[in-house]
């Protein structure tokens, strides 16, 4: 009876984490706003995954968030998304570290 409850358990686990992972690339808000055309926002990616093979979304709780304004199939993992995210990473480390006159 033991193991039925412990292999019930890591069952769930495995379902719950997987399940997670696959709903990661939704986005927190998606609106039509014109033909073709969304108003969506998704969590922002985790900085030191950014330059990886492999980007990953930061937690829903940070509110990191991205507001995406643009064709409805954009994906928050997508390489326009890394790109632009790069980008302001190295515009805000810039602005952080300006000299003040």
């Amino acid at each position: 009876m033991k193991r039925i409850g412990a292999t019930a358990s890591v069952v769930f686990l495995v379902g719950a984490l997987s399940g997670s992972a696959f709903a990661g690339d939704q986005p927190l808000l998606k609106e039509q706003a014109a033909e073709g055309y969304c108003h969506m926002k998704f969590p922002a990616v985790r900085q030191r995954t950014l330059s990886s093979d492999n980007p990953q979304l930061k937690s829903d709780s940070t509110g990191d968030v991205i507001d995406f304004y643009g064709p409805c199939d954009e994906s928050p993992t997508s390489a326009d998304q890394i790109v632009q995210q790069k980008q302001d990473e190295q515009f805000m480390f810039g602005r952080a570290y300006e000299d003040g006159d």
